[in-house]
């Protein structure tokens, strides 16, 4: 497999980059932590667009180390105010439990995914709550950062 297609592609869209004199900071003072899924178009499913905001995204939406790295970075150095931890419906992260995801992974690598940590949400409005203590709690975070959980319906 080559990247010749996607290269041509950023040809085309670099031809076309008016961000490159932007400093970086978060314009609409907004963080978005959610989920890989290709479904999800982040900042145009809150009205914004680049620029505006942080995008953080893994595997189900959920508020790892680095995201909170990546948080405490935001809201000190980048202009960041608000926080949105976006999880979805029909997420494959929430659709089986953590043995079988890694059962999932092992079948179809040939090898055993037992010792990874992949993640899986067992209850969504559960782990979105707790996703948002764990922002609100951390120590390098204001108190008055706004944080809110969500289940995006896609």
């Amino acid at each position: 497999m080559t990247f010749d297609d996607l290269l041509a592609a950023n040809r085309t869209y670099a031809d076309d980059f008016h961000h490159g004199g932007f400093d970086g900071i978060a314009r609409a003072g907004v963080a978005m932590v959610t989920c890989m899924d290709s479904r999800i178009d982040p900042l145009r499913m809150i009205g914004l667009e680049a620029g505006d905001a942080k995008i953080l995204r893994n595997p189900g939406g959920r508020v790892t180390d680095q995201v909170l790295v990546a948080v405490v970075l935001g809201v000190t150095l980048l202009q960041v105010r608000r926080v949105l931890v976006v999880q979805h419906t029909r997420c494959a992260m929430a659709s089986a439990p953590e043995e079988e995801l890694q059962g999932r992974v092992g079948t179809a690598t040939g090898t055993d995914a037992s010792g990874m940590t992949l993640g899986a949400i067992t209850d969504q409005e559960a782990t979105s709550r707790a996703d948002v203590r764990k922002i609100e709690s951390h120590p390098l975070v204001p108190d008055d950062l706004e944080v809110g959980g969500f289940v995006y319906d896609v």
